[in-house]
């Protein structure tokens, strides 16, 4: 995963669900309150303001310089704001985005030729010079991120003319490309230090308006974009917390559109409200388990092995979700170039889960072959599923031992591998290979990066090493396939489902095009339809 996006977790939402005989009692519970509160909700509900769409999100965006804020709603509000030198297809592909083409003479050099006439908000020119600041004010530390570590491996940058921008790297890095498309890095005006986030300044769809922390930003419509301009002329977001709330919101008719922040039982309420609509597409975001490879028993990778068999995933998603999630092989999506969907799958067997155990040499005395730990938050979500995962992991014989936490403590624990097991999700971290190397390198234990179960394999160190140094997909390819097969056998992870992009909406809101990302591009087509 790039560490310009080193959120691995939803915002707001849980990072693992529950099911249970709760779940009913939740779903009834949120109907009773959508179907009681919305009255004297419309009674004194204002008509939706023709010219502006509001979307509901969870937090406020924690800094608008694009250079800096690393969070999902920075990043994803940065991307109209902000354009990037690159962009991405919907086959998780490169494409051209500022630079119309680029090429590549030799492994140490990218030559990026931009489009002409581009325009800052502010009316200046964007040139060459422009994308070099972006840049070197990271590498030399006027602006402070953790974005710069992504861009180690610039040397220097070179400005022949307005139009071409050349980057000379130290060593190869095949990585460069993905790290400057969609949301990685977005353009600012040359000159531009920590007043970008105040006041966001860029070349995108969408210029800034205003912003109040916990309340709304507001973005409107750039007339002068160089690209295809959006049909919405203005877009608040508005901030809201509470889930019930934002189901509130978008029933009364003053939020127009939220997109993967509501309980699968909140979507199947709102689907019936026929002032409402819904839109599912699949998606990238990965829910997984996380092991502590340190530990005496889950060191074991025949223990891992076992604990992936004894988990039944199938009526999880077809009750917890409703649907709306897809068994997951790899840390990788399926809409990934590297992905390989040939490794060995771990369907739900409880009797090869048993013969593992048996194998590594826990036999069960009294039904119960060892205890182990999860730690969790205290999202009552993640509770319930993880009651469930107890259930199930006891007809293999294993105690699996809850302890929930406050979120700020549970991922602080998390950080600096202070449990047995933990689930968490990844968030667009894992749409590029470069997720094994964070995740997975020897090199990457905390704090150098994400490899928190401290796993270890130096054939897949070399695989990664080299992956990552040639630039031929069609080389790297069969790597990254080997990589995956090397980590479904080790099993450091259990990757569990990839969730669906599920965004509700007005229906005065049409031509919504939801892509596998789930970030806000469908706001570039989004149109308000003023009969409603």
């Amino acid at each position: 995963m790039r560490e310009s996006r080193t959120s691995d977790l939803e915002p707001k939402t849980s990072d693992l669900h529950g099911r249970g005989p709760k779940s009913e009692v939740r779903r009834r519970l949120v109907l009773a309150l959508l179907s009681f509160a919305i009255l004297p909700l419309l009674s004194c509900s204002a008509k939706p303001d023709s010219n502006t769409l509001v979307m509901v999100i969870e937090s406020s965006p924690t800094n608008l310089d694009p250079r800096v804020g690393i969070d999902a709603f920075s990043e994803r509000i940065d991307n109209l704001i902000f354009d990037d030198l690159l962009s991405r297809d919907e086959d998780l592909n490169v494409a051209p985005g500022l630079a119309e083409r680029w090429e590549i003479p030799d492994p140490l050099t990218y030559i990026f030729h931009l489009h002409r006439g581009v325009k800052f908000h502010d009316g200046r020119p964007l040139t060459s010079g422009d994308v070099k600041w972006t840049f070197e004010s990271l590498l030399t530390g006027k602006i402070r991120s953790t974005k710069a570590a992504v861009y180690k491996f610039v040397d220097h940058i070179e400005t022949p003319d307005d139009a071409t921008v050349i980057f000379h790297l130290k060593q190869q890095d095949a990585t460069l490309l993905w790290n400057m498309s969609d949301g990685a890095i977005g353009i600012v005006p040359d000159g531009s230090g920590d007043e970008m986030t105040r006041h966001p300044i860029g070349s995108g769809p969408f210029k800034f308006v205003s912003a109040e922390t916990d309340r709304d930003v507001i973005i409107e419509r750039n007339d002068d974009y160089w690209g295809e301009r959006p049909k919405l002329a203005r877009v608040r977001f508005a901030i809201v917390p509470d889930a019930t709330t934002e189901a509130l919101e978008l029933r009364k008719g003053s939020g127009d559109v939220a997109i993967n922040s509501l309980t699968p039982d909140t979507v199947f309420t709102l689907a019936h409200d026929p002032n409402l609509a819904v839109e599912h597409a699949a998606g990238t975001r990965l829910a997984y388990l996380g092991f502590n490879l340190r530990d005496p028993i889950l060191k074991d990778a025949r223990v891992r092995q076992a604990i992936a068999y004894a988990i039944d995933r199938g009526p999880m998603i077809e009750y917890l979700w409703r649907g709306q999630a897809k068994p997951a092989r790899s840390v990788l999506p399926p809409q990934s170039w590297a992905y390989n969907g040939s490794v060995p799958a771990y369907d739900h067997d409880v009797s090869k889960a048993n013969q593992l155990l048996d194998a590594a040499g826990y036999p069960a005395v009294h039904g119960v072959r060892f205890h182990i730990t999860m730690k969790t938050s205290t999202d009552e979500n993640t509770r319930l599923m993880v009651a469930v995962m107890q259930q199930q992991l006891r007809e293999a014989g294993i105690a699996l031992d809850i302890r929930s936490f406050e979120f700020a403590t549970f991922f602080a624990d998390v950080q600096h591998g202070a449990f047995q097991m933990y689930g968490l999700r990844w968030i667009g971290g894992n749409e590029d290979p470069d997720i094994f190397e964070y995740a997975f390198h020897s090199s990457k234990f905390p704090p150098n990066g994400a490899n928190r179960g401290y796993y270890s394999n130096p054939k897949l160190d070399a695989l990664i090493d080299k992956a990552r140094q040639v630039i031929d997909p069609a080389v790297r390819k069969p790597l990254y396939a080997e990589v995956q097969r090397i980590l479904a056998n080790d099993m450091p992870y259990i990757n569990l489902w990839y969730l669906d992009n599920v965004l509700v909406h007005t229906q005065r809101v049409r031509n919504l095009k939801l892509n596998p990302a789930g970030n806000y591009d469908f706001l570039r087509t989004a149109e308000l339809d003023s009969r409603n």
